[in-house]
């Protein structure tokens, strides 16, 4: 190694950390949860089944918007423009590689996985495993600086998620309902928060008093920004329990709890 800890100026240690406290638990655990996520959401978006529950209105968010003929009658809520597909392509196939790229461009997603899948660094004062870093100037990291307009795109998908979460009002209420506008609130506040979403709110502005609407919204923004990390990882956890509770109630393993 030339550069890094193996550049010719720095102190010659032959163990890669002095460190003696369990760093190497938080990449454990953040690869650990970003594999659970993984496995959980590539199984139920090819499953093809469980994903509407039509008595109730509830449309789980992996499989929303569903825009083709194979999609289950009454959960296109956008019409069926597209013809039926394969089974080998997800029904949520038109949001899905746009919301996965939102996430992997993700600035708080990018310290998380570069620190614990790459090792690049996995924790402070200890020394990650490669020999030199190129920046996010090629492939694949370049695709970095798309960012913003998965932004773009995650807006949309968010104005989506919200109509399933009101059409679903429309047959009732029930708890499926506070499940689904639970998760979609929370989705909200992750896409808000996002650091680019702070930026085009004001963050090119030289002179907040010339603009106190932007300002305003760049305020609030921020407040949400300090929060991004936790709700990058809550928003996880509610796509999961969503889909979970509309696939046991699609699949009539479980009834749900209805008010009226």
């Amino acid at each position: 190694m030339t550069s890094g800890v193996g550049a010719p100026d720095r102190a010659k240690i032959a163990a890669r950390t002095l460190r003696t406290d369990r760093w190497w638990l938080p990449p454990l655990l953040t690869n650990l949860g970003l594999l659970a996520f993984v496995v959980y959401a590539t199984i139920r978006s090819f499953m093809g089944k469980w994903y509407w529950a039509a008595e109730y209105g509830y449309l789980t968010p992996f499989y929303s918007p569903c825009l083709s003929d194979s999609c289950l009658p009454g959960s296109s809520h956008f019409g069926t423009p597209l013809p039926e597909l394969p089974g080998w392509i997800p029904l949520g196939f038109i949001a899905l590689p746009f919301l996965l790229g939102f996430r992997l461009t993700c600035y708080y997603y990018r310290k998380a996985y570069y620190r614990s899948v790459w090792q690049s660094p996995p924790a402070c004062a200890v020394a990650e495993p490669h020999g030199g870093y190129s920046g996010e100037t090629r492939l694949p990291l370049v695709v970095q600086n798309a960012h913003r307009y998965f932004f773009y795109v995650a807006l949309v998908v968010s104005v989506v998620n919200t109509y399933d979460a009101v059409v679903a009002f429309t047959h009732g209420l029930g708890l499926g309902n506070f499940i689904l506008l639970g998760n979609v609130i929370l989705l909200w506040a992750y896409t808000l928060s996002c650091h680019s979403c702070r930026h085009i709110a004001g963050g090119r502005l030289k002179h907040f008093s010339k603009h106190p609407v932007r300002y305003r919204a760049w305020t609030l923004i921020s407040k949400l920004n300090v929060r991004h990390m936790q709700l990058a990882w809550t928003t996880l956890g509610t796509l999961v329990l969503t889909d979970l509770y509309v696939m046991l109630v699609a699949s009539d393993a479980i009834s749900d709890l209805r008010f009226f």
